[in-house]
């Protein structure tokens, strides 16, 4: 196969090849010639080489040499003129004497002039390879980059001649463009021989290839775009600094979050230094108290380091003073950063476009940056101190210093740095307002829960609450335990919607409500009529805006149960709650609570249901908010079934037993607050009551007192006689006088001595004042004055007038 001949493209210009003597007449002429300058050989040979300059240089033919001239002007056979470059060659004989010379005659602005002065002076790196990666030819940029020049680099292996630059990923894709074929693009990061700062390249490789298409050798050039690089790596800097730093409300992890986020990639080292008020809540200090001119306290929140561990504990949080005048001290009482620099930073290369440009002093900010020698005592190159400023308050300092690299911080890192601060600050800010809230809210909301269970014989109780994690806010979640009439006792447990004070504030509402309509003894359903009926009735919350929204008890649930350890029975009814759990003695199964919860409370126009169901002496009621049920891993069916197990376990105490559910059922980032409040039942003894029935008739109030008398002694409680008597007497009376039958006479022996009377009637009796003349209306006085407490309860069989008297241990 006949080898093809390599030509010279259309767009090359013609070049002209002249053969002189050693006086100047031309002796040779090519066909480059006509087609350069439109001159024959017979009209140029013979005549001296200077006639088709127009202004031959002194000295002209031999003051050229190998290397191209400049600019010089050519006579055309038109009359035209043509510029062009020229190049002299001496032309010897063997026996080392000077025969004649060649000169060559290129157009200047065509190709291949033109092309090669572009390539050389490109501000790009250009260069070209052999397959085995020889360097065929390189510009001075390149030179530039590599520290080298041609000389010292034509004809070597790249690998061979830079052993110490890691950048296998270029060469292996250089050769895989040699071997393949197919061009390449690549951005590599480095630091140029002899600079300070590391450089991105952008770069494209392709084959050079023959006229029959092999590859002869690979070409490239080379961008530095460290500017738009840099730029990125902020941006991604600032990406991980949104999505990093502020992810929980809490103080102390939120400047870690800062500490840790810049390092490695834009610091070695870094400490965030926070005041103590701005740790516990409160208010930072105000701008006038950092003038004072003494010590500037605050306490060390993080320090994160490059040298450190990534499991290494973070170290505790330390005081740290700054004396008067100090960086850290100008930069808070100033509001203004300040950067410190161990030595000058240098330009470096006119190449670099990246970090290099940006150390300018042009760029940076008056009186920025400060060279201070003795960071490079402490090891450091650089310091970037930033005030932590949030809501025109000042919440402490960041410092950003480097040690383990070469390039000192420019302008751009001290945006970079203050942008940093400036979200950390707001993030640390918002922890601080909402530890706050959260410290307020939930000191109000452990305000407004019982402090300690009352004391009651119908049940042992114990009870546990943890409000939500840091992240979510304290709830409302409640529970109370009200001690009733004829040794009964109320269980109730709700939930809030919403979370912060509001919600707080709404438990206490409801709480104060239940209590007060439990006073007038209402069955479980209609409790939950009348306080669904309040919440109806409650004007709307104002808004900071001036508007108005919905009370926080508009939604809330509640659920509110009876037991009587007479009957052994327990009435209930719930607001959109979840039904108690109520686990036999021996714990091996449950009683079931059929009863279908009603809407939850302010929703209005639907009734509530109400169960009662027999429970055995020793059988556990478990009450509880769905916060301890349910949360992101866990539907509330699970859980219940869980809580049931864990109730089921052995237990030391009831209290023990409350403790061990609370860890067992809520995980380590709970978002909702869980309330549980258990109740192990006990029976009142049947020889602790006494029961009678009275005959609607006057003379049988004096049999009353008798029956009573003779129960006391009993009892042993004849201390109690006189008033018991009087108080049977004066109740019976008002109940034969005003009343309906039946009635009946009952007194319970508990943690104290109960006294009803009951009858068919609906009619309340009041307390009132009698005046002087009057012949009755004292009785309910009395009974006042000799009790210590007295009430009436109404049933859907009549009312009960009851009264309690403290006695001794049964």
């Amino acid at each position: 196969m006949e080898a093809r001949v390599e030509t010279t493209g259309v767009q090359d210009a013609p070049t002209a090849v002249v053969v002189v003597d050693q006086d100047g007449v031309v002796t040779g002429w090519s066909e480059g010639g006509l087609r350069l300058l439109g001159w024959a050989a017979e009209e140029t040979v013979g005549r001296p080489l200077a006639d088709l300059l127009v202004d031959p240089p002194p000295g002209f033919p031999g003051a050229a040499g190998a290397e191209p001239t400049g600019l010089i002007t050519l006579r055309h056979r038109d009359g035209s003129t043509v510029a062009a470059v020229m190049t002299e060659q001496p032309v010897h004989g063997a026996d080392g004497r000077a025969l004649s010379r060649v000169v060559t005659l290129q157009r200047w602005g065509r190709r291949p002039v033109i092309a090669d002065r572009a390539f050389e002076q490109c501000p790009f790196a250009l260069g070209v390879y052999d397959p085995e990666l020889r360097f065929l030819w390189v510009n001075a940029a390149s030179c530039r980059v590599m520290a080298h020049s041609e000389e010292q680099v034509l004809g070597e292996k790249y690998r061979e001649l830079f052993p110490e630059l890691d950048d296998a990923t270029y060469t292996d894709r250089l050769s895989e463009v040699a071997r393949t074929g197919e061009p390449a693009r690549l951005i590599t990061v480095f630091r140029p021989l002899g600079s300070a700062y590391a450089n991105a390249w952008a770069t494209s490789m392709w084959p050079v290839r023959d006229a029959d298409g092999t590859v002869r050798a690979v070409a490239n050039w080379g961008f530095d775009m460290s500017a738009e690089y840099w730029a990125r790596q902020r941006l991604l800097l600032l990406n991980e600094a949104t999505t990093g730093i502020g992810r929980t409300l809490d103080v102390i992890s939120t400047a870690r979050e800062l500490a840790s986020t810049p390092v490695p990639g834009f610091a070695d080292l870094v400490t965030v230094d926070l005041f103590d008020e701005v740790l516990s809540g409160e208010e930072p200090p105000s701008s006038a108290a950092l003038t004072t001119g003494g010590t500037i306290t605050l306490s060390r929140a993080a320090r994160h380091s490059a040298k450190e561990e990534a499991d290494r504990p973070p170290e505790p949080v330390t005081p740290v003073g700054y004396a008067a005048g100090s960086v850290a001290a100008r930069c808070m009482v100033t509001g203004s950063s300040m950067v410190q620099l161990a030595a000058e930073p240098s330009q470096d290369g006119d190449w670099a476009f990246g970090p290099g440009l940006a150390a300018d002093p042009a760029h940076w900010p008056p009186g920025i940056p400060v060279i201070e020698q003795s960071l490079a005592a402490q090891g450091l190159t650089g310091r970037i101190t930033v005030p932590l400023l949030a809501r025109d308050a000042v919440l402490g300092v960041v410092a950003f210093a480097r040690r383990d690299r070469p390039e000192a911080f420019t302008a751009d890192d001290l945006i970079l740095a203050e942008e940093l601060a400036t979200k950390a600050a707001v993030a640390i800010d918002n922890a601080r307002r909402y530890s706050r809230e959260h410290t307020t809210a939930l000191t109000l909301q452990r305000s407004l829960l019982p402090r300690r269970l009352p004391r009651q014989e119908a049940i042992e109780v114990a009870s546990g609450y943890l409000p939500a994690g840091a992240g979510a806010g304290v709830g409302g979640d409640w529970f109370d335990v009200i001690p009733l009439s004829g040794a009964r006792v109320a269980l109730v447990v709700g939930d809030v919607v919403g979370h912060g004070v509001h919600a707080s504030a709404s438990m206490g509402r409801l709480r104060t409500a239940v209590r007060t309509l439990a006073d007038v003894d209402l069955p479980p359903d209609e409790l939950l009529t009348h306080l669904d009926d309040l919440v109806l009735h409650l004007p709307d919350d104002p808004r900071p805006d001036g508007g108005f929204e919905p009370t926080g008890e508009t939604g809330a649930t509640c659920l509110y149960a009876v037991y009587d350890p007479v009957s052994r029975r327990c009435a209930l009814a719930s607001a959109g709650h979840p039904l108690p759990l109520v686990i036999s003695p021996d714990g091996t199964g449950t009683t079931p609570v059929e009863v279908h919860p009603g809407p939850p409370l302010g929703v209005g126009g639907l009734p509530f249901e109400a169960t009662e169901i027999e429970v055995p002496e020793g059988s556990l009621l478990a009450l509880y908010t769905d916060g301890l049920v349910k949360h992101r891993e866990r539907g509330a069916e699970e859980g219940t079934a869980d809580l049931f197990r864990v109730l089921s376990e052995p237990a030391t105490s009831l209290a023990a037993l409350c403790d061990t559910v609370m860890k067992a059922m809520l995980p380590d980032h709970h978002t909702d607050d869980a309330a549980l409040l258990l109740a192990r039942t006990r029976a009142l003894d049947p020889d602790h009551v006494a029961d009678w029935e009275i005959e609607p008739d006057p003379a049988q109030v004096a049999r009353a007192r008798q029956l009573a008398a003779d129960q006391l002694a009993v009892w042993g409680l004849e201390e109690t006689a006189f008033v018991t008597e009087l108080v049977v007497s004066e109740l019976v009376t008002n109940a034969v006088k005003y009343g309906q039958p039946p009635i009946r006479l009952r007194l319970i022996r508990d943690s104290s001595l109960i006294c009803e009377v009951s009858d068919g009637s609906a009619t309340a009796p009041h307390l009132r004042r009698a005046r002087t003349f009057d012949e009755g209306g004292r009785g309910l006085l009395l009974v006042a004055q000799l009790t210590q407490g007295w009430g009436t309860r109404h049933t859907t069989r009549g009312k009960t007038i009851w009264c309690a008297q403290t006695i001794g241990p049964a």
